[in-house]
């Protein structure tokens, strides 16, 4: 969510119980306008916060003039001093994917895998040393993971030049309350999979400058997403049962909308024995 209105949104979101303290909520307030402005960001998004053992990070989000490219993410301890976390890669995402158990709090706290692959035992092999993971690492993957998975934005809100940048849509007032109840409103907003796997009749009724992303309609497993109105009907807010602690609000008929993450970084594995 949009740091400029961080306040307003997260009481949007409270009615699943999750949030922050009203010191949080000032510190924050704050401290990422400061975060833009030193590292020169054009717009800065609160991402949420993974909770750890003994501590919990706080993610924000540094956007430049493409909103589709990879952002830089940043985590702090304290919600006052920010460091920036490693550019995330495939290698990063595969080997966090194999880590069980909660965050511990410290980035520098080193991982050993419980089970190896043959590329791990060659390296065991050659190196003599185990392989491990920092948290450091596992948090960036984490969040790359999350954001892949259920990081959503309402159908109009971001449309795509012909030279393929993504930018908001000065044109988009929100959703009617009609389309803000159906999940084919909201669209995953990172790289497209399914849509290239469309035929060319299933995409004759899209307009290529705003229906250039996933929808949700078709997310796997069916019902891991939940639909509800709050605050007396006027928000629409959608959890995830798949990444628990991941919700998204809109404000229908207005530009307001955004999703913040509240969890312990685990994917809930057990999602399709529990629909």
């Amino acid at each position: 969510m949009d740091a400029s209105s961080l306040p307003a949104a997260l009481e949007l979101v409270s009615g699943g119980g999750a949030g922050l303290s009203p010191e949080k909520r000032a510190v924050l307030g704050s401290s990422l306008l400061l975060l833009q402005r030193d590292y020169r960001f054009e717009r800065v998004w609160f991402w949420g916060c993974i909770q750890g053992v003994c501590g919990a990070y706080y993610i924000a989000q540094g956007l430049g003039p493409d909103r589709a490219a990879p952002r830089s993410r940043l985590y702090s301890l304290n919600c006052v001093e920010w460091s920036l976390l490693p550019p995330v890669t495939e290698e990063m995402v595969t080997q966090a994917g194999r880590l069980k158990g909660r965050f511990q709090g410290d980035p520098s706290f080193e991982y050993e895998y419980t089970e190896r692959n043959a590329e791990d035992a060659e390296r065991l092999f050659e190196d003599g040393k185990e392989p491990m993971i920092k948290e450091e690492a596992r948090l960036v993957a984490t969040i790359e993971q999350i954001d892949r998975a259920v990081g959503i934005v309402p159908r109009g809100a971001f449309v795509k030049t012909p030279l393929g940048s993504v930018s908001e849509n000065r044109n988009f007032e929100g959703l009617s309350l009609t389309e803000a109840k159906r999940l084919s409103s909201y669209f995953h907003f990172t790289e497209p999979v399914d849509l290239k796997n469309k035929t060319l009749l299933e995409k004759a009724d899209l307009d290529p400058s705003t229906d250039f992303l996933d929808s949700l309609e078709h997310d796997i497993p069916q019902g891991s997403w939940t639909v509800q109105l709050e605050k007396g009907g006027t928000v629409v807010v959608l959890r995830s049962l798949l990444w628990l602690g991941l919700t998204f609000y809109h404000v229908p008929m207005t530009k307001q909308y955004g999703y913040v993450y509240f969890g312990n970084g685990e994917k809930n594995l057990d999602l399709p024995f529990m629909l």
